[in-house]
């Protein structure tokens, strides 16, 4: 049958329609009611502390929050600080050691002998390139000559009485002490003049 000839319902079925639609209705307004009755709550005083000892519990969960949080972040910072300076000593511990080279180097390059020789020209040249590979790992020679003596930097030897200098005035270097950035790896070892 199509919707316009519909029969007419009988008796049962409009009062049982009647009836859903006025539960609906019924439904709506207490709804509304719920929500009119929710924006005017009023709690017990058992309510009331509950709510308090959660805002507290919560507010100490924040605290354990926030210093968990910094108490990570410190270490993080103490452990990567540690790290580099185990890579810092590391790498000094290792450049010392090739400083004996160093030494053989300079000695060989200072001696004399004819200045036209290839061997001679050869070791230069190896000396200078071991000079750039220490300057690219950041390590610098002290100057001392002439220089003050800083014990910090340099061990004095030997003491000489002299005109020329001035006083506690670095006279000569024995051997040349080297630092990795403010680190020193060796000290010079040194004359000074009183």
């Amino acid at each position: 049958m199509s919707e316009e000839t519909k029969e007419p319902l009988n008796e049962e079925e409009t009062a049982a329609e009647t009836e859903a639609v006025s539960e609906e209705k019924t439904e709506e307004k207490a709804a509304k009611g719920k929500k009119k009755k929710e924006k005017g709550i009023t709690f017990t005083r058992e309510q009331v502390e509950k709510m308090e000892l959660a805002v507290k519990q919560l507010d100490s969960v924040k605290d354990q929050f926030t210093r968990l949080t910094a108490e990570y972040d410190n270490y993080r910072k103490r452990t990567t600080k540690e790290k580099d300076n185990i890579y810092q000593d590391a790498k000094a511990d290792t450049i010392k050691e090739f400083l004996a080279v160093y030494d053989n180097l300079e000695r060989a390059v200072a001696a004399g002998g004819d200045e036209d020789s290839p061997h001679k020209k050869g070791l230069e040249m190896i000396f200078q390139q071991y000079k750039t590979i220490l300057e690219k790992l950041g390590v610098t020679e002290i100057e001392a000559k002439g220089q003050a003596f800083d014990p910090e930097k340099m061990e004095a030897v030997m003491h000489i009485d002299s005109e020329d200098f001035g006083e506690n005035e670095v006279a000569q270097v024995f051997q040349s002490g080297f630092q990795l950035g403010d680190k020193v790896i060796r000290h010079a070892i040194v004359q000074v003049a009183n």
